[in-house]
């Protein structure tokens, strides 16, 4: 039998495909979720990663055919999901905003660039209207913070979103037309090719695709990874006719997700599918790929990249800051807005890097290696300025908004527990759901315990099922019906958070006993973890007595918690239970006005006597925690999670400051979010 010839393991660059394929999703995991911890996007990290191993740096791989191969197709699909993901509702429903600050957003950074591009860099005017169109485009980086703060429908955060149809529309324009001059004369022929060639795609693509995409979904009932296969023919035919009409493949891609947009719901399984596929695999392809090309080497020994990146830097800032200020004059916005605009206009990666990308393969006069070494520089520098300045301004526009009164018919109330498998104190959180629960709510109250498999996991499952028929005992007594289930998962967290999801609960009741864990932040590992990736209401408890016992309710409300998305909600919840446990409430307010509060819960069914003081400042509701709290009060905490309006540092700690200076029951109340963080979707570029 002859030996088997293995690969040697050191020789670099690397040559065994499975090697290859081996260091690049090792890339993929590791280099987001280390850039994640400094909340910075992962798509630098993996740049960065890129640029470390590629041929001019260490050398571990070579930029070859396979991966320029897969780095292309990422790239369209790159677009494809920039095109599907864009909110078309918004950009429609105040589309005369949208277009004005669209155009703003584009025409101010490309004049502007343009010049600088001739001006200071010496470039051609065709190299330099494709400079400009690198920032004249956006990505709304910062859109999660928007999400998150709950300002999504703010009037200028809607235009500053709808907007991003036209930028980038644009500015692809601007990269067909001068990709396709580079290639022949600029004259009669040409612009008569390009106007048809142009105006039969997307007229073809408009009309057609929407037609196809609807009867196809409506008469094909076989497997549904047909629906994705159809949808990637769909892109990949369409980029192919840009490409037959004179545009570059992306052009196509991008028309392809606006056209499919409607077709394929934003939360819907087919929509999830595409994410993960590009998320996991084709995205951090091209974002490898680009990498390769940065050459730290050349950033140390000339200054021509740093040029090109302080010219990128200072226009994009100016440009964008410009576009907002007018934009915001002519509307009336606050400054904030204009902030806001600004903040989220500001963020560049999918259209820059494509135009970056295309331009030095095209090999376009002044596009070189220092031209894309400049641009992920940029990326890193406004992947880090365009967040952090959204979030002091959307923070600011939040507080600046009125929230509606809490109907607590809006919304179905679905109330989930999750037990520990050896769990001592399920009647008293079964108590508690109890005393929360709508009177006249039809659904049964749900419980789960998730059991992390391995040795040991049958005796477990069999201790959770044991507690949980007890429980279910427990809640008949009551005439409410409870449903249950056991589920292995090996994090505990990722359990609960599916089986809130699975269960479309509104409120979650979980307990906690006041302990300190090893890799506790503010709770511990599972809660903290629960609380992170949910937005629904949360309620985290320690519950020893009957509620029925409590002398009175002290409902602690941090600064600026009312201008919380689900503050309504939260405000219902804590009056239902002193309903129902026939306590008084007494209302503390740390360092705001009590009297606003006061107003504020008196605006929320049910009606409750309550009485409102405040405090100054946190060292004095400590005090008034130690001192002036029995241990027949039932505490409640209002907190917020971290990033969201009303959060302050010092929530991180007071839990524990809670449970250490109060003797009674408490139960600490997360409003719902508008938000859910979810780890998975590191890539997101919107």
């Amino acid at each position: 039998m002859d030996a088997v010839s293995r690969p040697a393991v050191a020789e670099l660059p690397v040559s065994d495909p499975v090697l290859i394929f081996a260091l690049a999703m090792i890339a993929f995991l590791v280099a987001p979720l280390l850039f994640g911890r400094y909340r910075l996007p992962g798509i630098v990290g993996i740049i960065l990663v890129g640029a470390a191993i590629g041929p001019n740096a260490l050398g571990v791989l070579e930029r070859d055919a396979t991966i320029v191969l897969l780095g292309e197709v990422g790239l369209i699909y790159l677009m494809f999901v920039a095109g599907l993901e864009i909110d078309l509702d918004g950009f429609f429903e105040g589309v005369d905003r949208s277009v004005v600050f669209g155009l703003l957003s584009f025409l101010v950074p490309q004049a502007v660039g343009t010049v600088a591009g001739v001006a200071v860099l010496g470039l051609s005017i065709p190299a330099a209207l494709l400079f400009a169109s690198i920032f004249a485009s956006h990505t709304l980086l910062a859109y999660p913070v928007v999400n998150r703060l709950g300002i999504a429908t703010d009037e200028a955060m809607t235009a500053t979103i709808g907007g991003t149809i036209l930028t980038d529309t644009l500015a692809l324009l601007v990269l067909a037309i001068v990709v396709a001059s580079a290639e022949g004369a600029l004259d009669a022929a040409f612009w008569a090719q390009l106007g048809v060639g142009l105006t039969l795609f997307f007229v073809g693509v408009w009309v057609l695709v929407p037609r196809i995409g609807a009867w196809f979904f409506r008469t094909v009932n076989e497997e549904s990874y047909f629906e994705f296969l159809f949808v990637m023919s769909t892109l990949f035919v369409c980029a192919y006719l840009a490409e037959l009409a004179g545009v570059e493949p992306i052009v196509g891609a991008f028309l392809a997700g606006l056209v499919l947009n409607r077709l394929i719901p934003a939360h819907g399984t087919l929509m999830n599918r595409i994410e993960f596929v590009g998320n996991a695999l084709f995205i951090p392809f091209f974002l490898l790929s680009v990498g390769m090309l940065v050459d730290a080497r050349a950033i140390a020994e000339g200054p021509r990249t740093l040029l090109i990146a302080g010219v990128l830097i200072v226009s994009v800032l100016a440009t964008k800051f410009a576009a907002a200020w007018i934009a915001g004059r002519l509307y009336g916005y606050s400054a904030d807005q204009v902030r806001g605009m600004f903040a989220l206009s500001l963020g560049q990666a999918a259209a820059a890097l494509a135009i970056v990308l295309i331009g030095f393969q095209v090999g376009i006069d002044g596009f070189d290696q220092e031209m894309v070494n400049a641009v992920v520089l940029m990326i890193l520098a406004v992947s880090v300025i365009s967040p952090a300045v959204m979030e002091r301004a959307g923070k600011r526009i939040a507080l600046a908004g009125e929230r509606s009164d809490y109907d607590p018919a809006d919304r179905a109330q679905r109330l989930l527990i999750p037990f520990a498998d050896d769990s001592d104190n399920a009647e008293g959180l079964v108590d508690l759901a109890l005393a929360i629960r709508e009177p006249r709510a039809s659904d049964p109250l749900r419980a789960v315990t998730v059991v992390e498999p391995g040795e040991g996991a049958d005796a477990r499952v069999a201790r959770a099922e044991a507690t949980l028929d007890r429980t279910a005992e427990y809640a008949s007594g009551a005439e409410v019906p409870l449903k249950s289930g056991t589920r292995l998962n090996y994090n505990v967290a990722s359990g609960i958070v599916n089986a809130a999801v699975e269960n479309r609960a509104s409120t979650v009741v979980i307990g906690w006993d006041g302990a300190r864990s090893r890799e506790q932040r503010v709770f511990g590992e599972v809660i903290d973890q629960v609380l992170r990736r949910t937005t629904q209401q949360v309620l985290v408890s320690r519950v020893r007595e009957p509620l029925g016992t409590a002398r009175e309710l002290v409902v602690l409300f941090p600064p600026g918690i009312a201008h919380n998305a689900g503050f309504g909600e939260a405000v219902h919840t804590v009056k239902t239970l002193a309903d129902r446990s026939g306590t008084r409430v007494r209302g503390v307010v740390v360092g705001d006005d009590p009297r606003r509060y006061e107003r504020l819960f008196e605006g929320v069914e049910p009606e409750i006597a309550a009485g409102f003081e405040g405090v100054e400042d946190w060292k004095a509701l400590l005090e008034v925690l130690r001192d002036d709290v029995s241990s027949r009060d039932l505490v409640v905490c209002l907190s917020a999670r971290r990033g969201t309006v009303g959060w302050h540092p010092q929530l991180q700690t007071l839990p524990k400051s809670i449970s250490t200076l109060v003797d009674g029951d408490f139960v600490v109340v997360y409003p719902a979010s508008a938000e859910r963080a979810d780890d998975r979707r590191f890539l997101r570029l919107r």
